[in-house]
């Protein structure tokens, strides 16, 4: 992409996993220039200075109080993101903030206040639903040509809990765990395509490995003002890979070896010990022993979170890597989507159109906050065995 006058400076909280998926992106898309960053680790704060020329720090506050730093990017564990944006808040910077937004509501509230009170934007994201072929579907739908979503149906299996993790990432209580991680993307989702206002959830939880404690697998029913309702089904427990069903395109929207989830799990069970494990986690992450700079490429898939069908009074739209397709009387059509620049430009449209252009952000703190309240409400629903009704949900901006 050519040069952009006037480009997003950021500021980056936590160079680890998140940063390193979004590492392509900011590569690649020049209305972002990362300026500053703070890591704990001196291998990742080093690779950061060699790679993009910025300042990097031992401490948060460095960051978030440098002047040059215009929107902070937190990428931090989920335990420590209501901190962390409170912090850029404070010293007045605006926020881009990686789901999920917290780990309760009264911290996203906290979080949300923070900024309302300093007068500056938070964004929370990356997720899937940022991704062109869901925004391509709601668009469709937004059309009125379809008649009014009755259903959503969401589905992914993949090898989550068996990716090296850090000890706090197999404990719910700090954030771990597939719900606080994986549902966000589907509910994200599944709100966006069917209006937003969920008024209720009854969910399952699956714990099925006693050396993994936390929950690898769920299923939910949600209901929506207006009748509609969404099932998300989801296992991380690292056998069958729902991205057969998306034409072998991995979460990524890069091609995807049939024993991926196989080789997830032997991986792990290399590891000898939770120190070796990780250091497995450390190791592929930027500036780690065993990371490698991703090469540029023009994506020839969108990025994905597994089969998503859309019921309309008029259709069934099924969401693909490479567009929608379309079901209804009058037979089957494809609507190819316009792929991004790069990976996650998506995530960048949304930021610059917030920062330059003066746009209200559609992954708001609040949309996002109402996402969470369904997250924390799944795992209130599970232990109670019942409803959850849901009172802290908006609408999807127009």
């Amino acid at each position: 992409m050519s040069a952009v006058a006037d480009p997003i400076r950021l500021g980056v909280l936590g160079l680890g996993r998140a940063f390193t998926l979004m590492l392509p992106t900011f590569l690649g898309d020049a209305r972002v220039q990362l300026v500053a960053a703070f890591d704990p680790h001196a291998e990742a704060r080093a690779a950061f200075e060699r790679t993009f020329h910025g300042n990097a720090a031992d401490n948060e506050e460095a960051v978030c109080a440098d002047p040059n730093v215009e929107w902070v990017y937190i990428a931090t564990p989920h335990q420590l993101h209501a901190r962390h944006v409170q912090l850029a808040a404070r010293y007045g910077k605006h926020v881009l903030v990686e789901k999920p937004l917290a780990l309760s509501l009264a911290d996203a509230d906290a979080m949300v206040d923070a900024c309302a009170r300093a007068g500056t934007r938070l964004i929370v994201g990356h997720s899937h639903s940022f991704n062109a072929p869901v925004l391509q579907a709601r668009e469709l739908i937004a059309s009125g040509r379809y008649g009014a979503v009755r259903m959503v149906h969401a589905l992914q299996y993949t090898d989550f809990l068996y990716r090296p993790r850090r000890p706090e990432e197999l404990d719910t209580r700090q954030g771990g765990g597939v719900v606080f991680s994986q549902a966000a993307h589907q509910v994200d989702t599944v709100r966006l395509l069917a209006g937003g206002l969920a008024t209720s959830v009854r969910a399952l939880m699956g714990r099925w490995d006693p050396d993994r404690p936390t929950e690898g697998a769920y299923s939910a029913l949600l209901q929506f003002a207006g009748g509609a309702l969404a099932s998300l089904s989801y296992n991380g427990y690292g056998f069958y890979d729902s991205d057969r069903q998306m034409d072998g395109v991995g979460e990524m929207g890069t091609p995807k070896a049939p024993d991926a989830h196989q080789a997830t799990r032997a991986r792990l069970t290399a590891a000898s010990s939770e120190a070796a494990e990780v250091a497995l986690k450390a190791a592929r992450n930027f500036g780690g022993s065993a990371f490698a700079m991703p090469t540029p490429s023009t994506p020839t898939a969108a990025q994905h979170f597994g089969p998503v069908i859309v019921s309309c009074d008029h259709a069934d739209l099924r969401l693909t890597p490479t567009g929608v397709e379309i079901t209804s009387q009058a037979g089957a059509e494809f609507v190819p989507v316009v792929l991004p620049h790069v990976p996650r430009a998506e995530v960048i449209d949304e930021l610059w159109g917030v920062a330059r252009e003066g746009n209200s952000p559609l992954h708001s703190g609040e949309w996002s906050r109402a996402t969470l309240e369904v997250c924390l409400a799944m795992l209130q629903s599970e232990a109670a065995g019942t409803d959850i009704a849901l009172e802290r949900q908006v609408a999807a901006p127009a």
